[in-house]
């Protein structure tokens, strides 16, 4: 029964949000930027709170004391689909997303993560991809941060896996300070369910930024690696 309210409101809510999105569109062609910011803002937000308590996520959060001022890169391990809500709510507040391209299917949710500037990566497309990821460090230096989940694949509870070069790329190209983030739990909420919805515990440790600014050839190419590590350590009985 849980699931198919959740379902039901995941929808329903959407839909209620017709006409803020129509105005969120309009500020746009307004070039109104800070106010759009603010009501996306504000709206995913609401949204993506409310579906985590409906499913039963019993959150708890550690370090938002270390996210720095200006732009970053929150790098987070990927175990399931409510990764997604759950930094989107538990942050400073919501940023851009890179997401995979499947999402833009979905009607309504591809709208309001397009007004909230986030983008859809086609990780079997080499040159796409390369494009979307040089689209994150274009947000960077417009002063937005970007989350980034740089496993690139859902571990649903397993070992967390590669983190991509790529994905790394964009901070350090940017020059952007790299925030790890270690989630746990999220799988258990649907994945570990054969995709039914039930309550968890989820949590989030955000670690202390990682800077990115005059680091050498070799330290760029063993970072993805050293985050990897922070991450899977982050939490006891951290999986490697």
């Amino acid at each position: 029964m849980r699931t198919i309210i959740w379902f039901i409101y995941f929808w329903l809510y959407l839909l209620c949000t017709v006409f803020a999105l129509n105005k969120v569109r309009r500020l746009t062609k307004q070039g109104k930027i800070k106010e759009r910011d603010e009501k996306v803002r504000f709206h995913v937000n609401n949204w993506a709170g409310r579906l985590l308590r409906l499913a039963g996520a019993k959150i708890t959060v550690e370090g938002r004391e270390n996210i720095p001022q200006g732009p970053c890169v929150f790098a987070a391990n990927h175990q399931g689909y409510f990764d997604i809500p759950l930094m989107l709510t538990q942050l400073d507040e919501p940023h851009p997303l890179v997401a995979k391209k499947e999402i833009q299917k979905l009607p309504l949710i591809r709208s309001w993560m397009k007004e909230l500037n986030c983008l859809f990566i086609d990780r079997e497309n080499p040159r796409q991809a390369m494009e979307c990821l040089k689209k994150a460090g274009e947000l960077l230096e417009l002063g937005y941060s970007v989350v980034i989940f740089p496993e690139g694949t859902r571990s649903k509870g397993g070992p967390i896996g590669e983190f991509k070069a790529g994905t790394i790329r964009v901070a350090t190209k940017a020059k952007a300070p790299i925030v790890p983030v270690r989630i746990e739990g999220t799988y258990r909420l649907m994945e570990k369910n054969n995709y039914w919805i039930k309550p968890a515990k989820v949590q989030v440790k955000i670690l202390p930024p990682v800077e990115t600014k005059g680091l050498s050839r070799e330290e760029v190419k063993g970072l993805g690696e050293q985050l990897r590590q922070m991450v899977a350590q982050a939490l006891p009985g951290g999986q490697n």
